[in-house]
């Protein structure tokens, strides 16, 4: 039987905690390195995922708002995509996204306009309420994350935000070619 040492849990989820293998010896560890615990990468990823979505959570949940109106609050805090611009930033079809905005309309955070180009098309924009609810949010899981990456050094943490950056921006050249994950406007 495994005792409760060998799982972590965060919220709900309850996941087994694997020592990664380390090919350096003993004596070339540092002492840092020995006192906590290197889970490996697979599950360090997905404990670190779990972490996340937790805190983006528990703040959503202040809001009223699910993880995929934070995740439309986000994308239109520094730019106005068109509707398919923003169903290829969420990984969803464009009818789910309609779905998605017209809640958010409904609710006072986002607006729709045409373009004097082509009047079929519609971008989305927040409204000043969904930019001050971004902001607060925004604010709130930066506290909530800094609280997250607290135990780091400031040099760790620089290199945690470097990592996370070539992985994600990695992924979105990947999944979504031609379309900037970096801000847009200040």
């Amino acid at each position: 039987m495994v005792g409760d040492a060998n799982y972590i849990v965060c919220g709900t989820n309850k996941v087994k905690a694997r020592p990664a293998r380390n090919p350096m010896p003993d004596d070339a560890r540092s002492k840092r390195s020995r006192s906590k615990p290197d889970l490996g990468l697979l599950d360090g990823l997905v404990q670190l995922s779990f972490a996340v979505h937790g805190a983006l959570a528990r703040v959503a949940e202040e809001h009223e708002l699910s993880l995929v109106q934070v995740r439309l609050l986000g994308i239109l805090r520094d730019r106005e995509p068109g509707m398919l611009e923003l169903a290829k930033y969420l990984g969803l079809d464009k009818s789910s996204v309609t779905g998605l905005v017209t809640r958010a309309e409904r609710r006072g955070l986002v607006q729709r306009s045409g373009t004097e180009e082509d009047r079929r098309a519609v971008h989305v924009a927040l409204t000043v309420q969904g930019r001050e609810l971004a902001q607060i949010f925004a604010e709130q899981v930066e506290r909530e994350l800094a609280a997250l990456v607290s135990g780091l050094s400031e040099a760790d943490q620089k290199r945690l935000s470097a990592l996370a950056s070539a992985v994600v921006i990695g992924e979105a050249e990947r999944r979504m070619p031609g379309v900037s994950v970096f801000p847009r406007k200040p």
